[in-house]
């Protein structure tokens, strides 16, 4: 490892880092970055999943204010996060690693159309959900905001949809946040900056899953990962702190944007 894959690594760590905790796709970010260095995809992608686990955990910790009342939503979505996580991680192990490549980009574009619809979709669950309780929307667009304290129930399709992310994320983790901020988005009737939160420590579990059994397959590359380590931490604590300041609308067409982007390049790149 020569110094300028080095640098190139830990410049890509500390963007991967920021852009997790905002919107998510920094995979797409450290993965090109460990390819240009000359590791085969799979060691590669794998390495992307160990090094940037801290940085998923940087964002959480920048966001523990907007999580310290959905214990109850945590606890309720930790199973399936972690079955995602553990079943995401077989698939890969078991699979070429030019079959997961071909698939990124579209389930990538999936997430993002997800993501588009998120606003009139969470509108509809939250007057469906209104009118079950008796109760109205704040008013005929916005959806009501949930109880604070984890009242919310929540229900099965969010943690099938939960499940069905952390397949794919543990798969290979690009598009990870921008699916599960779609999924939350529609099915959780709440702020985005408290979604987002919700998002970045939940794909910070599927990680950590995956990351436990990639670890006894022997194919880190663990210089590169150790760079990861401590640069993604650094860009998600920072990264959670800018996502604070933005306001909903920007927040997601800037995650739309990146997604449709990175797909682009990754169908023409081929």
């Amino acid at each position: 490892m020569g110094p300028a894959d080095a640098a190139l690594v830990g410049g890509a760590g500390l963007l991967a880092g920021a852009v997790n905790a905002i919107a998510g796709g920094g995979t797409l970010i450290a993965f090109p970055a460990l390819l240009v260095t000359g590791l085969p995809a799979l060691t590669a992608n794998i390495t992307s999943s160990v090094g940037l686990l801290t940085g998923y955990a940087g964002g959480a910790l920048g966001y523990r204010r907007e999580l310290a009342d959905q214990v109850e939503r945590l606890r309720v979505l930790g199973p399936p996060v972690v079955l995602g996580g553990i079943i995401g991680a077989v698939v890969l192990l078991a699979t070429p690693s030019a079959g997961f490549r071909s698939a990124v980009p579209y389930l990538v574009l999936a997430s993002c159309l997800l993501l588009a619809a998120q606003t009139r979709l969470g509108a509809l669950v939250a007057r469906r959900r209104a009118t079950a309780t008796g109760g109205t929307p704040a008013d005929g667009t916005t959806p009501a905001p949930p109880p604070r304290a984890g009242g919310e129930v929540v229900t099965w399709p969010t943690r099938l949809g939960v499940l069905l992310a952390g397949v794919y994320g543990s798969y290979f983790g690009a598009g990870l946040g921008v699916l599960l901020l779609g999924v939350l988005g529609i099915l959780l009737a709440d702020d985005l900056q408290r979604t987002n939160a919700l998002k970045t420590l939940l794909a910070f579990g599927v990680n950590a899953v995956g990351v436990v059994v990639f670890l006894v397959t022997a194919k880190v590359a663990w210089g590169y990962a150790g760079i990861l380590v401590v640069t993604s931490l650094i860009g998600g604590i920072a990264g959670a702190r800018i996502a604070r300041r933005l306001r909903p609308g920007p927040l997601r067409a800037a995650v739309i944007t990146l997604g449709v982007t990175v797909a682009i390049v990754l169908i023409v790149r081929g």
